[in-house]
């Protein structure tokens, strides 16, 4: 099971920080080891989230978590959040996380 107060906590180092700042692969690298651990408790986690802010930012690293999980519920897990949360666009991310399907 995922903690969503370790999540939330990630989250919001992430938004306190600059986009430029180098520390940020740091904050993708932890948000990415969260969601590796269980295809099915990212998929669990993913379909009851409500927050969009935190799935704008773990949007960030669909595509290192689908290079890890190599997993296509994960890729339609993360299609019908790009239709439950439409005005994130997460078209651009939905696509990188395909592209690292093998």
């Amino acid at each position: 099971m995922i903690n969503n107060n370790e999540v939330k906590k990630v989250i919001d180092e992430r938004q306190n920080i600059n986009p430029n700042d180098p520390r940020i692969c740091n904050i993708w690298e932890e948000i990415t080891a969260i969601f590796i651990k269980s295809e099915t408790d990212t998929i669990e986690y993913l379909n009851n989230c409500n927050d969009e802010n935190i799935i704008y930012y773990l949007s960030e690293v669909f595509d290192d978590i689908s290079l890890e999980l190599q997993s296509k519920k994960f890729i339609e897990c993360i299609e019908h959040l790009g239709n439950k949360f439409k005005n994130l666009d997460l078209e651009r991310d939905i696509f990188d996380a395909k592209q690292m399907l093998y």
